[in-house]
Formats: C-alpha cells, structure tokens, sequence
C-alpha cells in the first residue's frame, strides 16, 4: 500500500513518529505471518522541508506524491487550546494542507488522522455528515464549529465512508494500529504485542467531565450543582430552577455542549466520583454505588463496564 503522510508546520512530533514507526514495526514483522501486507511511507509536504512543533526538521517530497497514493495521513497539529488551533487551520498558511485533503477526498483516496488533525479534515469540508471523534477535551469546540459532522468524542477510533479519525493525542497509535488491522488483524496483534499496545476503543475513561463542562456557563453551573448532590436524586428540572434556567435552556445547552443529555451528564460524574474511590479507597462497592447515588451495586457495576470498558477489580488496581 502506498501511504502519504502529510506534514506541515506545527505538525505534532509524536503522533508523526507513532504513525512512521507502527508502520514500521509491521513492515519489519510482516515476515513472521504468511502473505504479510506492507506499506510504502512517503512523508510529504508543502514545502520540501517543515519544522515541527518541537522545532525538529522534517524533510518531505512535493505534495504531487499524494495523486498516487492508496491512504492519506494527516498527523495532528500541536496545539491544544481550541481558539488557537481554530484560528490556525483556519488561516491562510493551513490553505494548502486543506487543499490536498479536499483534493484527495474528491480522488476516493481513503483519508485517515488523529486529535486535532480531525480539525484540519473538518474545515476542508469532508467530514459534513460523516461520523467522527476528535480529543475529549475539544469536542465541544468541534460541536460548534462543525455541526454538520457526527461527532462522537467518546470513540478512541471512528471509520465512516473511508475517513478514519482517532481520538487524543496518542490516539495516532491507535488509529496507526487500525491501518495495519484493516489489512492483516493478525499482523495487528503481532506489532501490538512487540510494541506493548493495548488498543482503547474508548476515550470515556480519560475524559474529565468537569473540564468539558467549562465551555458553557450554564453547564458548569449545571455541573456543580449536580457534582454536590451525587448521592441524591437528581431532578433535571429542579436543576434548571436552581440555577436559573429553563429546563429546555439545560437540555439544548448540555447537548449543544456536550452532545449528551443531562441525565447522561450525571451519569458520567458519578462514574468519574465512583472510579475514583474505587482506585483510592477500600469501600465496598455496595458503600460506593449509595455515595453516588445507585441503590443497587450492580448497576453501578454495570455503567462502568460500559463507560470505561473495565471491570470493578481492575479499577481497583487488584
């Protein structure tokens, strides 16, 4: 398979190098499956050089190489503050990157990228009603900006009609991995194994809710009235009284925000408040699931099984 990666000024150092070295790990341990795929990585750019957002040199070759090949990557950008990196892709020197982007969409060229690379696809315009993911923490930003796309910050890695996106910054491992196990599952497993990877099909676990709340005020004020009454009964609407708003004005803020219902919302604070005294304390969980509000451990149980993917005694480190 002939891959196009395409670098630019700021280009993120370590997802660039995750991407170049999962692919070179499965290049070299192909010889150890029967009939292994391989990849032929040319780094390109638009100019014959870009200098990283570490300050390192990339050399690349012309962005004509792009015409030829089976699979775009685009590395994400390094920059993690969402009004500075909206302002840079949206800038006049990111023009070319969205051209090529835009360019090989229109050619069928299957087109993948990680964290805020997402960004990049979504302003040259590829992404409008496809499903995606980008990093947890800027979801609420690529909401706003993006409505037309399908966002899902919970996915570590999302593939809709051959755009694949991955989630936060090492997502790039992830979403590098997914390339290789598009082609050979048991070549996955391999470079997985050798490079001690274990793949994430969520982003839940990592995600700080309170963090995402902050970019409304009406959902921070919903936030931290709720995070003070977890072990209660929570009433969405006595919660809109309390903080002076409308019920509707709470459930178009938290979805606008969020892409989540309030209750949902709820539900997600008392998984981080259980999580943690999970990890930190020697409760029982029958003790924990009552401090957050649960009646029945079980369905505590339950929820952070699907909202982490991990199971009450791995949560405790046992």
């Amino acid at each position: 398979m002939e891959v196009a990666v395409l670098v630019y000024d700021g280009v993120f150092d370590s997802g660039l190098a995750a991407i170049l070295d999962v692919l070179d790990g499965a290049n070299a341990m192909g010889e150890e499956i029967r009939e292994p795929p391989s990849w032929n990585v040319t780094t390109i750019g638009p100019q014959p050089q870009v200098r990283t957002g570490a300050g390192h040199l990339v050399d690349t070759e012309p962005l004509a190489h792009a015409e030829a090949a089976d699979l775009l990557i685009v590395p994400a950008l390094a920059e993690r503050r969402p009004t500075a990196l909206l302002d840079h892709i949206s800038a006049d020197p990111s023009l070319p990157v969205r051209n090529q982007i835009a360019q090989a969409r229109e050619r069928g060229t299957p087109i993948a990228s990680a964290c805020t690379g997402t960004f990049l696809l979504a302003e040259a315009g590829i992404l409008n009603g496809l499903r995606a993911t980008t990093s947890w923490w800027l979801a609420p930003a690529f909401r706003a900006r993006y409505p037309a796309v399908q966002i899902d910050q919970s996915r570590m890695v999302i593939d809709s009609d051959g755009v694949t996106t991955a989630g936060a910054a090492f997502g790039h491992v992830d979403l590098a991995l997914s390339i290789v196990r598009a082609s050979s599952p048991a070549l996955a497993d391999l470079v997985a194994r050798y490079l001690v990877i274990d793949e994430r099909p969520s982003q839940s676990a990592y995600t700080i809710p309170s963090a995402l709340a902050q970019s409304d005020p009406t959902v921070a004020a919903f936030e931290r009235w709720a995070r003070e009454r977890l072990g209660e009964p929570i009433n969405i609407p006595d919660a809109a009284k309390a903080i002076g708003v409308s019920n509707r004005t709470l459930q178009r803020s938290v979805q606008r925000t969020l892409g989540t219902s309030p209750i949902r919302f709820v539900q997600d604070l008392r998984i981080e408040r259980a999580s943690h005294l999970l990890r930190t304390t020697e409760l029982s969980l029958e003790t924990i699931a009552r401090k957050v509000g649960y009646e029945h451990p079980n369905t505590l149980r339950v929820l952070l099984r699907e909202r982490t993917g991990k199971t009450t005694t791995s949560l405790r480190g046992i």
